[in-house]
C-alpha cells in the first residue's frame, strides 16, 4: 500500500485543502512516493445523519452542525480503515501546510508505537494531549479503530468529543511523540515542517469574513459565559455577535499561503472561478485572488 496522506475537509474549508494538497507535493522531493486524498465530509453520510443531534462534549451537550467550520474533526480517525489496515497514513487538517518533505515523516522510525503526534498543550495537567490535527499513523496496528461507532457513541453520551480528539481513550504504549515542527502553530521558523493555522480567527484566507465557527468551549470552568452563550444563540442565531476574522499577526504566514495560491492559479491546479465561487459562499476572503496577485513568488 502506497504511503498516503489524508486531508480531512468540508465546503468552508475546501481551498484550504486545495492549497494543502499543492504544497505537499510541492516541496517533496519525491512527490511520487506518496498519494494525496482528501476527506470531505459530503463523502461520509454518518456525519450528516446526526445533524441537529445533541451529543457530549466536554462533559456538556453540544449540537452536531454540519456547516460548523471544523465539522470534518471526526475523520482524522478513517485513514486506517481507508488504507484497508495497511501501510502508512499521515492525516492532516486542511488548514496545514507543508514547508518541509512529508517523506521525512514516511519515513519515521515509530519507535513500536501506532500513532504519532505532537504534544498538544504546554500546560502540566494537559501534557498527555495530543493534537490529533496531524498523525502518523501505523494502519496494520489500528484495527480496533472504528470511526462510526466512535462517534455515534458521543451521540449515546458514552463518549466525550473532548476525550476522544485527544487520544485520551488510547492506550499509552500505542503513542508516540513528534517534534512541534511537525504541526507548528501559528509558528513559521527554519525548522517548520507543517505549518497549521490553527487559530481560527486569524486564517489568512478568511480575513474580513464574518467569524462562522463556534466558539471553544468553556462551560464547566466559566458557567456564566455558557449562560449567556446560549442567550446569544437564541436571540442572534449560531453565529451571532461573534464579529470577523482579523488578519495573521505574521504577514509570512499570510505571504507563504497566498504564494501557494498564486503557483496553484499559474499552474492551472486551482481555477480562478473556482477561488470566485468560494469568495461568493464567503468561505474565502473577497480579496483573495487580487493578495494572490500581488504577493511574490515563494523561493524555489
Amino acid at each position: 500500500m502506497k504511503n498516503t496522506v489524508f486531508i480531512q475537509t468540508n465546503e468552508r474549508q475546501w481551498l484550504g485543502a486545495l492549497v494543502s494538497a499543492y504544497s505537499l507535493k510541492r516541496n517533496s522531493a519525491d512527490p511520487d512516493a506518496f498519494d494525496v486524498q482528501t476527506m470531505h465530509v459530503k463523502d461520509f453520510p454518518f456525519l450528516a445523519a446526526r445533524e441537529g443531534q445533541p451529543f457530549l462534549r466536554g462533559g456538556t451537550t453540544r449540537v452536531w452542525r454540519m456547516d460548523d467550520l471544523q465539522s470534518f474533526t471526526p475523520l482524522r480517525f478513517m485513514p486506517p480503515k481507508l488504507m484497508g489496515f495497511e501501510g502508512r497514513a499521515v492525516v492532516i487538517d486542511p488548514d496545514i501546510f507543508a514547508v518541509g518533505d512529508i517523506n521525512e515523516l514516511f519515513a519515521r522510525d515509530m519507535g513500536g508505537t501506532a500513532v504519532m503526534g505532537r504534544q498538544r498543550s504546554d500546560k502540566a495537567n494537559k501534557a498527555w494531549q495530543i493534537a490529533t490535527s496531524v498523525m502518523l499513523l501505523d494502519c496494520g496496528r489500528l484495527k480496533h479503530w472504528d470511526t462510526e461507532k466512535a462517534f455515534g457513541e458521543m451521540f449515546a453520551f458514552e463518549r466525550d468529543y473532548k476525550d476522544w480528539i485527544v487520544l485520551r481513550d488510547e492506550p499509552a504504549e500505542n503513542i508516540g511523540r513528534l517534534e512541534n515542527e511537525w504541526n507548528d502553530f501559528d509558528r513559521l521558523t527554519d525548522k517548520t515542517r507543517l505549518l497549521h493555522n490553527t487559530k481560527r480567527r486569524t486564517q489568512p484566507w478568511k480575513t474580513g469574513l464574518p467569524v462562522d465557527f463556534i466558539p471553544a468551549d468553556k462551560l464547566t470552568k466559566y458557567p456564566l459565559l455558557g449562560a449567556l452563550n446560549r442567550v446569544r444563540v437564541s436571540m442572534f442565531g449560531e453565529y451571532g455577535l461573534l464579529g470577523r476574522y482579523h488578519r495573521h499577526p505574521d504577514p509570512r504566514q499570510e505571504a507563504f499561503f497566498f504564494g501557494l495560491l498564486r503557483e496553484c492559479l499559474e499552474k492551472g491546479v486551482i481555477s480562478e472561478e473556482l477561488v470566485r465561487d468560494e469568495i461568493r459562499h464567503n468561505h474565502v476572503r473577497h480579496d483573495a485572488l487580487a493578495v494572490a496577485e500581488r504577493t511574490p513568488p515563494l523561493a524555489a
